[in-house]
């Protein structure tokens, strides 16, 4: 499936300036707003900051994609959908995918008789290591 029709199934209109951001949600993976807009306006210098947000935050809403926030504080972007899990690693971001700890986790809440247990959609563990 192509970017436009990716944004189209999203229920958004496939706008030049949508599939150049998404593009770079796709080339980068893991991105914060500073490195897609940079990506962006090498691309398309008429599209500004502003527009980047505005259609990050509409590419959210539609579920095209999720935001994080990094241990440092900083907003991050992912356009993997699939329940994963993160590593971070100095500015590094690395998708950890792990089934076997995700269930884990939902019979260990299910256990403990979390009030919410039978709502969670997904679960999203964020590891940290250090050199």
């Amino acid at each position: 499936m192509n970017i436009g029709e990716i944004i189209k199934n999203a229920g958004l209109k496939a706008t030049p300036q949508r599939k150049i951001i998404y593009g770079q949600m796709v080339k980068l993976g893991h991105s914060s707003i500073d490195e897609i807009a940079a990506g962006v306006q090498q691309q398309n210098p008429e599209i500004t900051l502003s527009t980047v947000y505005r259609t990050l935050d509409s590419f959210h809403k539609a579920d095209l994609l999720v935001k994080m926030n990094h241990p440092s504080g900083k907003c991050y972007y992912d356009v993997t959908l699939s329940e994963h899990h993160h590593i971070f690693r100095d500015n590094e971001i690395m998708d950890y995918i792990d089934p076997e700890l995700t269930t884990l986790i939902k019979h260990y809440l299910k256990e403990k008789s979390f009030k919410y247990w039978d709502a969670v959609e997904s679960v999203s563990v964020q590891i940290k290591v250090s050199d």
